[in-house]
């Protein structure tokens, strides 16, 4: 349901996004006709026994797979270690490149395929392993099994691991003061303005493109900053590529809070929301 409600806070399409999409789907054969310009940010939810075809996209006359028709929006796995393993390492360059190229023997296409990778998964195969509600009855090299089926590089490509607990029955009173979408979505648009006029003179739009030269010029930390990351690196294990995530999830906490500079509260919540390398790998 949290997977399904993100594209309701996600910031408002361009004409530019909008018009690239459309050609997609149009491409694809799967454009409505009474839809003549798609303007809401697409939502995909393939099976788990999706084809790495049918994902990557192919066939005689190649066409975008899902990886494209999520072009802008968002890409949902449901139980991630259900999908064929090779079939998730198919999108190891895409969530890198954020293009991917088919190559047939007449000719060579490439789809665009800049989309948010939303996935979700239980801890271990009966579900509660770390539960403090029931306990887990599954062996550590069954755990291992389930968890082993997503590669550590792949793991590496996704910014934020959220451990979500059970709900309780407290939690169900409508009653309660809650935040509905369209007020996060205020303060998101927000924070993509701030990163817009940022990168207005670069050629980028947002903080997820920032290469490591830029990630130097705008994710500056302080000395207390930099010592708390060293020791997360440390403890962690981080790659370089996770350790460059980091950052710039620290840079978006940072917008979201309206603050120039990446303060110790915002690194601390970036590295807080890497909960997989903590519970299975962390020290």
């Amino acid at each position: 349901m949290i997977s399904r409600r993100l594209p309701t806070i996600l910031p408002d399409m361009t004409f530019e996004e909008s018009l690239e999409v459309t050609k997609i789907h149009s491409i694809a054969g799967i454009l409505s006709a009474h839809t003549p310009l798609i303007s809401q940010r697409p939502f995909r939810h393939p099976h788990h026994t999706i084809s790495g075809i049918s994902l990557v996209g192919g066939g005689k006359i190649p066409k975008p797979g899902e990886i494209s028709l999520a072009h802008f929006g968002v890409l949902y796995f449901d139980e991630l270690p259900e999908f064929n393993k090779n079939t998730l390492e198919t999108l190891r360059g895409p969530l890198e490149d954020k293009e991917i190229t088919i190559s047939r023997v007449n000719a060579s296409i490439t789809y665009p395929c800049n989309f948010m990778f939303i996935a979700s998964m239980n801890p271990c195969p009966c579900g509660y392993y770390g539960s403090k509600e029931k306990p887990c009855s599954c062996t550590p090299d069954q755990i291992k099994k389930y968890i082993g089926k997503i590669s550590g590089p792949l793991l590496d490509r996704i910014d934020l691991h959220i451990e979500v607990s059970p709900v309780k029955f407290d939690n169900f009173d409508n009653s309660k003061n809650t935040t509905d979408s369209k007020t996060i979505k205020e303060r998101v648009n927000s924070a993509r303005k701030i990163q817009q006029e940022r990168y207005k003179n670069i050629g980028i739009f947002s903080n997820s493109e920032l290469t490591p030269k830029l990630i130097e010029k705008y994710c500056i930390l302080d000395t207390e900053s930099k010592k708390i990351l060293n020791a997360a690196f440390s403890s962690l294990g981080l790659s370089a590529r996770a350790y460059s995530r980091i950052l710039k999830v620290a840079r978006t906490i940072a917008d979201l809070d309206n603050s120039e500079n990446i303060k110790v509260h915002h690194l601390t919540e970036a590295i807080q929301y890497r909960s997989l390398d903590r519970k299975y790998w962390g020290n």
